[in-house]
């Protein structure tokens, strides 16, 4: 291992969370696209730890899950009982079956803005000055009900961490304070859980009792302030929640307009730590920007759109559009008001335009589905032209099936296209058909009744009506009649 890297992280996510009144376990709540617990994992795997491990408690199946899911390699320790934050990782420790030999971190489940960065800085203050404990702190404008940082003046080193309620008035007065995560000398930190005791007004083994173990020992405990300290905010309910989530959200919009990303109104603009760009793309208010989405080079975005996990490709326009797995190719146009669903391609060029919704459906290049229609379960070839109000009628209450458009095709306006069937390259179908069959390449498709007119039919079926009237006057100025 580096001088730096972790023997082992230590996270604890064990606690039931019950300000949050919710059925769902605190760390498993999400913000910017990832639960508190992955945010936390996320982090704590940038230091590439020998060993990685998650305390469990609460929920325990449905976390543990949730990791098997998603982080995979990370092991788990069950804390049966909640029985303190010292009783927790002397309980991962047993879960590594030996000793760490390096650094242990502890960390929190439930601090989702605390960042790989800090977390090296912590790690390397630790071993550059040989501590035994080494607390992340922090200086906060309000420094009250958190416990204050007590420094040597002389040597800079934590002689004590003093819990508001116990501190003196020239104690409260410091703005340091202890954020609960530390760096540890792993056999040390063995040696002391071992010491911790529970004559405490909880009952419970206090993992911050080990520093005055340590400390009283002979053994030096030091700090290691965070840059920031909002990266040390502990979430317990659901205001919390949300202040943490637009802080992170500031945070991913200034990452991506330091990176050439135009964003016009970050604070309407919402983006999770899994969206990826390409310089040069502008983002417009409005705008959510979910899962693995990714916007190329020029890609324009907005206003009012919401993509998850859809590709949009360099200079493509995106406006007041929903896509879910969707690919919007190079130099496409979707909206406005267009619904791409999953499995729809843009091919480049290609349009998907106002009130149209595509699911599955494989647009070619240059092909333009421009206004109210809906394109389901479909294959349409290179520069064809759907026309407007066309329905691809894909299912028949029992399965879906597919239709097949060629290129340079050209359909009519209020077309029903029922599934299967294969309309050949270059074919044409008239407006208002319902098309059952295959139609060759090079046809003209008619699928509508013969025109008949009717004439006198409002006089004698609606006399009287304002029709009858209109009527009337046309039909007795164009023959002369008074």
């Amino acid at each position: 291992m580096s001088a730096n890297r972790p023997a082992a992280v230590v996270v604890l996510a064990a606690g039931e969370g019950t300000r949050m009144k919710s059925k769902t376990p605190k760390v498993l709540h999400e913000i910017a696209g990832r639960s508190l617990v992955g945010h936390v994992v996320s982090a704590a795997r940038e230091l590439e730890p020998e060993h990685l491990v998650v305390v469990v408690g609460h929920a325990r199946e449905q976390v543990t899950a949730h990791l098997d899911a998603h982080y995979a390699g990370t092991r788990t320790a069950v804390q049966y009982e909640q029985n303190g934050t010292g009783h927790a990782v002397r309980i991962a420790l047993e879960e590594l079956e030996q000793t760490p030999d390096g650094t242990v971190v502890v960390v929190c489940g439930d601090t989702p803005l605390l960042s790989g960065e800090t977390l090296r800085g912590l790690a390397a203050t630790h071993t550059a000055d040989a501590n035994a404990v080494t607390v992340l702190t922090a200086e906060v404008p309000d420094a009250t009900g958190y416990g204050r940082i007590v420094r040597d003046e002389a040597t800079g080193a934590v002689t004590a961490i003093v819990e508001h309620k116990d501190a003196s008035e020239a104690q409260r007065a410091v703005k340091e304070i202890n954020s609960g995560v530390f760096a540890f000398d792993g056999r040390l930190l063995a040696d002391a859980l071992g010491k911790v005791r529970t004559d405490n007004s909880q009952g419970e083994e206090y993992l911050t009792d080990v520093l005055s173990i340590l400390r009283e020992a002979g053994h030096r405990v030091g700090a290691s302030p965070a840059g920031d300290h909002r990266e040390i905010l502990g979430i317990n309910n659901r205001v919390q929640l949300a202040e943490a989530r637009t802080l992170l959200n500031r945070r991913l919009l200034e990452r991506a307009m330091a990176a050439g990303v135009t964003v016009v109104d970050p604070s309407s603009v919402l983006v999770d730590v899994t969206v990826t760009f390409e310089r040069d793309a502008v983002i417009h208010p409005g705008t959510q920007l979910l899962g693995t989405t990714h916007l190329g080079e020029d890609a324009e975005v907005g206003p009012n759109s919401r993509l998850k996990d859809t590709r949009v490709g360099r200079g493509a326009r995106v406006d007041n559009t929903v896509a879910d797995s969707a690919v919007i190719g190079d130099g496409a146009l979707a909206g406005p008001f267009a619904y791409l669903r999953p499995g729809t391609t843009l091919g480049p060029k290609a349009k998907a335009g106002t009130y149209v919704e595509m699911k599955n459906a494989t647009i070619g290049e240059g092909t333009k589905v421009p206004h109210l229609s809906y394109v389901g379960d479909a294959t349409i070839g290179d520069f064809t032209n759907i026309g407007a109000a066309s329905v691809f009628v894909n299912y028949d209450g029992e399965a879906k099936h597919h239709t097949t458009i060629g290129s340079h095709c050209r359909t009519g306006s209020d077309n029903m296209f029922v599934a299967p069937i294969t309309i050949g390259d270059g074919a044409y179908t008239a407006a208002g058909s319902v098309i059952t069959k295959d139609v060759p390449a090079g046809s003209l498709a008619v699928a509508r009744g013969q025109q008949r007119n009717i004439e006198g039919w409002v006089a004698r079926k609606r006399p009287g009506s304002a029709a009858a009237q209109a009527a009337q006057s046309t039909t007795g100025a164009s023959t002369g009649e008074s």
